[in-house]
């Protein structure tokens, strides 16, 4: 089966796993035949979906039935937590830094599913340095990892989205609105991303919806390690969890359920950001 599109994405995709031109690689299923006959169900493409949230919302669209691209760096153990078995599944290896990556990505989630109806940019890091030790290199890596990925993002997935009259979501952080020290890269991408968001509501407009989500403490790793003044501080009682960013990231992507919602900034931290905190 040959992809079509530029970039590289002409290649074979076999059973076991494909590498574009790009040098993305994308790992499939069981072989699918994709009838046109019958309506494919939706499509999406998640960004950084090895660990952490972007995990959360892969396998909550997964379990909601939707067709799905995974993308994440190699060795990011992206093929352990979504192994190749499945036939609405496509784990793509790669670096959304790159533009032709990014494309590819685009045109084989297109190949194989035959639609994109959704974009998920969660790919993020943090590098917490004094700014005085941030070093240029550094500062580029995190805005282009978590800033320009969405964008390269959003230009490649345009056309298919504008057809399937489809949604982006974008994941922030609630450091675009406050800070702690020592996070200015990380802080700019998402204030930037905030930006980003409503600019592309109003250019893809009416035929792509695009909101963001920004996200408080949510803890990724051993959530029953947390101390009990680390839930107490939180005006709900508690730290967040992955699976609650799944949850609003799944109903901004449903038209049905948020298709007057656009250009929107969802802020899910427990109301820490409306709490008066001084020191006693």
């Amino acid at each position: 089966m040959t992809a079509p599109g530029r970039n590289g994405a002409g290649g074979r995709i076999r059973q076991s796993s494909a590498t574009s031109k790009s040098g993305v690689a994308w790992h499939t299923g069981p072989q699918q035949r994709l009838s046109h006959m019958m309506a494919p169900k939706k499509a999406a493409l998640v960004t950084g979906g090895a660990n952490g949230i972007g995990r959360a919302i892969a396998k909550h669209l997964l379990a909601s039935g939707w067709n799905l691209g995974v993308i994440d760096l190699p060795g990011s153990g992206l093929r352990r937590v979504f192994p190749p078995a499945s036939r609405n599944m496509l784990t793509i290896e790669g670096d959304v830094r790159d533009e032709e990556t990014v494309s590819d990505a685009v045109d084989a989630i297109v190949h194989r599913f035959g639609r994109l109806d959704a974009v998920v940019s969660n790919a993020g890091i943090m590098i917490r340095k004094p700014i005085r030790r941030l070093t240029l290199a550094e500062w580029h890596r995190v805005i282009d990892t978590n800033l320009t990925a969405a964008f390269l993002l959003a230009r490649a997935a345009e056309k298919p989205l504008r057809k399937a009259r489809g949604a982006i979501v974008t994941i922030a952080s609630t450091r675009a609105l406050m800070s702690e020290a020592n996070t200015e890269s990380y802080s700019a991408t998402k204030g930037g991303l905030v930006a980003l968001t409503h600019a592309l509501a109003i250019s893809l407009g009416p035929d792509v919806r695009v909101n963001c989500v920004s996200p408080g403490w949510i803890e990724t790793k051993d959530y029953g390690a947390l101390r009990r003044k680390d839930h107490r501080q939180h005006p709900v009682g508690r730290v967040g969890k992955p699976e609650d960013i799944a949850e609003i990231v799944a109903w901004l992507l449903d038209a049905k359920c948020s298709g007057f919602v656009t250009g929107a900034n969802f802020v899910v931290d427990g109301g820490m950001t409306r709490k008066m905190i001084y020191a006693p």
